[in-house]
């Protein structure tokens, strides 16, 4: 008896009818992911290996203005010509522009000008990177109205070609060799993985001491678990600006308060010395952060079973071997992933930092350092080049999170 055989799962009409229906609800959302995620992230990898600075975002391209001075025999219209690049070349620069028939061109034409009729034509050539010149053609009015309509017509048509650095096909590792040349990198390195160690330990670890207290039921605990959450909910240019107005060397309470109870002689300037500046922005991060961990361990606590404490009190246990030996073992998942989650973010932090010190005294992170490449010296190729660097580390920090720890934790 011969038996027909059953085709695997996936391969059946109705299968493959299935599949492409789920590709099709699933493809907007992918797009969106691209558009999103992807291409900005492709367009720093193929910046970070480019020479390009902050004015070669503009792509190189001729510019040509117009305007019509004086009056009466000294009327006249002035095209401003100028590359806007500073030092790339624009060549077949050729421009056209419509005379009104009211009035008439006087005098001789610039070199490389044409008029056929009313349609003027100036082929200008190459320009030089920075260019900036006027060409200037006399007019004669017959009225007044006459100047005006030479003065309202339309703006000229320019056309020429450039070779745009950010699309060309020159590349160069020379942004990565700035980054890694001499110890300044291994410095911000440095402290940006102090920053982000100490940062995202002490937010889980003050989150996990701050669910513990709130674990319990007591008359006004609704009261306190929303003042918790201010400082995560609160407008960060409000409390950095509070924490620097708090801890200001001159006129802070923080500085009056030590001095008046004899703990130093002269005022702390907290955001202005090494290594000091670097502490006291990390204490603003576990300050600030400390909440999100705080409800997500809250909220796991409450739904472990409360029958294994019951029964560790009847074997006598005490409140550390029940926190040691019950608790953690149940709250190791929820924080390996608050401390991945918290790792990336903090270690992508820009704006506090910018904030409290603008990445000075000693508290110049990757992110910040990004910033300045970028817009404080121009280059964009060097940003670019440093963000790459960050991806990297992240993703290194990533692989070895989800191939040691999360395994031990079976996430």
């Amino acid at each position: 008896m011969s038996m027909t055989p059953i085709p695997p799962t996936g391969t059946t009409p109705l299968a493959r009818r299935e599949a492409r229906l789920a590709w099709g609800l699933l493809a907007p959302t992918l797009i969106s992911v691209a558009l999103v995620v992807v291409l900005p992230l492709l367009a720093i990898f193929w910046i970070s290996v480019k020479p390009i600075g902050l004015a070669d975002l503009r792509p190189p391209a001729p510019i040509v203005r117009e305007a019509v001075r004086g009056e009466g025999e000294d009327l006249r219209v002035e095209y401003r010509v100028r590359n806007s690049s500073q030092d790339q070349v624009v060549t077949d620069v050729v421009f056209t522009d419509v005379i009104p028939d009211s009035v008439t061109v006087t005098g001789d034409l610039p070199e490389g000008c044409a008029l056929s009729g009313d349609a003027l034509r100036c082929e200008v050539g190459s320009l030089e990177g920075g260019y900036n010149e006027r060409i200037i053609i006399g007019l004669r009015a017959a009225d007044a109205d006459a100047a005006e309509d030479a003065a309202e017509a339309g703006e000229p048509e320019v056309s020429g070609t450039g070779d745009n650095v950010l699309t060309n096909d020159t590349f160069t590792l020379e942004n990565f060799a700035r980054i890694f040349d001499g110890s300044e990198f291994w410095g911000v390195l440095g402290v940006t993985l102090f920053y982000t160690v100490f940062g995202t330990v002490g937010a889980l670890g003050v989150g996990l001491f701050a669910a513990m207290l709130l674990n319990k039921s007591f008359r006004g605990q609704g009261i306190l678990r929303g003042l918790y959450l201010f400082p995560y909910v609160a407008p960060v240019i409000a409390v950095a600006f509070s924490w620097l107005i708090l801890f200001d060397p001159f006129s802070g309470s923080a500085n009056a308060l030590l001095v008046q109870m004899g703990v130093t002689d002269e005022t702390i300037n907290f955001f202005g010395d090494r290594p000091l500046a670097l502490i006291m922005v990390t204490v603003f991060e576990i300050w600030r952060y400390f909440p999100l961990s705080f409800l997500f361990i809250l909220a796991r606590m409450q739904s472990i079973d409360t029958d294994m404490y019951e029964a560790a009190d009847m074997d006598g246990a005490s409140p550390f071997q029940k926190f040691w030996y019950l608790s953690l073992p149940m709250l190791l998942g929820i924080l390996s992933v608050l401390f991945l989650l918290r790792f990336i973010w903090t270690f992508n932090k820009f704006d506090d930092i910018f904030l409290l010190t603008g990445g000075n005294a000693g508290t110049r992170t990757l992110t910040v350092n990004v910033y300045e490449q970028a817009f404080a010296i121009s280059n964009i190729g060097a940003g670019a080049a440093v963000a790459v660097v960050i991806f990297g580390c992240l993703l290194l920090f990533s692989v070895l999170f989800f191939r040691f720890i999360s395994r031990e934790e079976g996430l």
